[in-house]
């Protein structure tokens, strides 16, 4: 019981950046924009949350910092997809690549740096003696916590609210929502904005809780597997907390593998590439051609919108 404990304490932990991408690319993808550009997004706030807890010693600042980075990579997108309307496609490919560079080139300084007392996990009083379920759940570190208020906030907000309800026809209707008087183009700036902020979290979680530390493409293609793990939960922030541990699950065990049999015989690049064959496969299961039942995705995804052609 307690090895299972463990695994299931780590697999929470593990799944905490690539879920937080999940959900800042859901709002964007709601709002019908789409972002192929997590992983550069992850990156730049990774390198901007390390670099402000270094420099400035604080925690908080780190975090305020990244999401301040991550509301401006925004910004830029927001005004080349929505503004000038750009391929989305192509953009959210170039934002990986300068992603990419951009916390390489202001990272480099801070590779050897090594000493920053990142977010520890935390036990929550009373809900930590809980049997099974408190060493699971109320051991984490900080930016886990906020995700179990994060994701029921944002579950809420898209399904029972209001703005949540304009946001969902954002993304199937714009020209609706524009007849009804809505600023369609404002209303895409914001939530392109807001969910690239949470994208950002996503990366800062690697260098301020995960192993406290920089090195050049830290994120390691998890931005790539929010894409993925977004379409697997049909656009549900449920769903996605769902895929997201299935991924970090994968990647525990396999760890944990190499641990309890260094002997086995299979090589590390194997069992380092099972949680992406996993995700693939789930996302293949999910989403094949083959089922009866597809959800299909926000219908004015990646689609221009011009007032004019109404």
């Amino acid at each position: 019981m307690d090895w299972i404990v463990s695994v299931v304490a780590a697999t929470i932990g593990y799944a905490a950046p690539v879920l937080y991408a999940s959900l800042g690319e859901i709002i964007s993808e709601r709002a019908g924009v789409l972002n192929l550009g997590l992983e550069g997004v992850m990156l730049i706030g990774a390198v901007t949350g390390y670099i402000t807890a270094v420099e400035s010693g604080s925690l908080a600042l780190a975090i305020l910092a990244t999401m301040l980075a991550g509301m401006l990579t925004g910004l830029v997108y927001a005004v080349l997809t929505v503004t000038l309307q750009t391929n989305q496609v192509v953009s959210g490919l170039a934002l990986v690549t300068v992603g990419t560079g951009l916390s390489g080139f202001f990272g480099k300084p801070y590779t050897a740096v090594t000493g920053l007392e990142g977010f520890k996990n935390l036990a929550i009083p009373g809900l930590s003696q809980i049997p099974v379920l408190g060493p699971m759940l109320f051991k984490q570190n900080v930016m886990v916590y906020a995700l179990y208020i994060l994701v029921p906030l944002i579950y809420v907000f898209l399904y029972k609210t209001r703005p949540g309800l304009k946001l969902r026809a954002l993304g199937e209707n714009p020209g609706a929502l524009d007849a009804a008087g809505m600023n369609v183009f404002g209303m895409r700036y914001l939530y392109v904005i807001l969910g690239n902020a949470i994208v950002a979290l996503g990366g800062a979680y690697f260098t301020l809780a995960y192993i406290p530390g920089w090195q050049d493409s830290i994120t390691a293609g998890k931005g790539w597997i929010a894409a993925a793990l977004v379409i697997f939960s049909s656009w549900n922030p449920a769903m996605a907390t769902v895929g997201a541990l299935i991924f970090g699950g994968v990647e525990v065990l396999g760890l944990r593998l190499q641990v309890l049999f260094p002997n086995i015989g299979i090589p590390t690049y194997f069992i380092s590439m099972l949680p992406y064959v996993a995700t693939v496969l789930v996302l293949i299961l999910s989403t094949g051609s083959f089922r009866k039942h597809r959800k299909p995705g926000p219908a004015a995804l990646g689609a221009f919108y011009d007032r004019e052609a109404r």
